[in-house]
């Protein structure tokens, strides 16, 4: 049995990952409320092993360094996220890291998630990293994508559209719910289209 893989980011309505240098959004577009706070740091509850590529995983690690004990950058979630295994995708990078238990793994990454469905004993699970993802969904390895759209348009200043350089799919509606009352969380299984 091959582990679980989720894609798992994070969208504007108008299907943005970011905002640019110009935007003066903050974290979760500013939108963040205790159910959604509460919800992330439950999914990341069970064992899972993080896969990132490795423009997402120095983005965190500069992230997290240069926030304090106090900022949200540190929500219970994220801390939770950084205490989980990950494997980092990189032909570039060298360790050490600070990352508590990360590996660093060169080689192509749809060969190396292959790999990790078959030997994980926990599911995989990967935030951001949006090229990577767009690979891995063309080679039919991601099981499950889960978007949270927040509820603001970044037409003006919104950077890394999350599925512009994706292949096209059929989804097929998993879960849905509300948070906070204005926030979606939606999971799909692709199925290349």
């Amino acid at each position: 049995m091959t582990a679980t893989y989720t894609f798992d980011v994070f969208s504007s309505l108008d299907g943005y990952g970011s905002y640019g240098a110009d935007g003066d959004w903050g974290g979760y577009w500013g939108k963040q409320g205790p159910e959604l706070l509460a919800h992330r740091l439950a999914s990341f509850g069970p064992e899972q092993r993080m896969v990132f590529g490795a423009t997402t995983f120095r983005q965190f690690v500069q992230m997290l360094a240069d926030s304090t004990e106090d900022s949200d950058v540190r929500d219970p979630w994220v801390t939770r996220m950084r205490s989980m295994p990950a494997t980092v995708l990189s032909s570039t990078m060298e360790g050490p890291v600070d990352w508590p238990d990360a590996t660093i793994v060169s080689g192509d990454a749809v060969d190396v998630v292959a790999r990790l469905k078959e030997e994980s004993g926990v599911p995989l699970r990967s935030h951001g990293s949006l090229s990577m993802n767009w690979a891995l969904l063309a080679a039919g390895l991601v099981d499950r994508v889960q978007v949270t759209v927040f509820p603001v348009l970044t037409g003006r200043t919104g950077t890394d559209r999350i599925f512009a350089g994706a292949a096209d799919f059929d989804l097929e509606l998993l879960e849905s719910r509300t948070l906070d009352g204005h926030t979606q969380e939606l999971v799909y299984r692709p199925t290349l289209h």
